[in-house]
């Protein structure tokens, strides 16, 4: 079992940048992928970016390729989301996620959620 808590969300004007922090309990994160996700007002969650249990592998869905970067710290027990030239449209709660198995980096199936933290992105 994990545990999972972020934070870091806010209000940001279009084209600035953000820093989320998801830090997660227990001896054994340096074992687990690690993902964040997000979810907009009436949309259906979706995934945002993927880190290997290693650090040596990422995954990013094309709508935020180029913009933000995944990146974790496996002596303190947290994962990080660099978001920069935020849209508008990047606006969603943004959810940390951790599994133990071996899938691949394609596969949108976590485990553990954390509970989420609130980007808002204004014009």
């Amino acid at each position: 079992q994990v545990q999972l808590v972020e934070s870091g969300g806010g209000l940001v004007q279009a084209g600035g940048s953000l820093r989320l922090s998801c830090a997660a309990s227990g001896r054994t994160f340096s074992t687990y992928d690690m993902a964040w996700f997000r979810q907009a007002p009436g949309k259906e969650r979706e995934f945002v970016a993927a880190i290997s249990w290693s650090g040596r592998s990422t995954y990013y869905a094309d709508s935020v390729k180029g913009r933000f970067t995944i990146s974790r710290d496996n002596a303190k027990n947290t994962v990080y989301l660099q978001m920069n030239s935020l849209k508008p449209e990047d606006t969603a709660v943004y959810y940390c996620a951790a599994r133990g198995a071996r899938l691949t980096m394609r596969d949108p199936r976590y485990d553990y959620w954390g509970q989420g933290t609130q980007v808002t992105v204004s014009s």
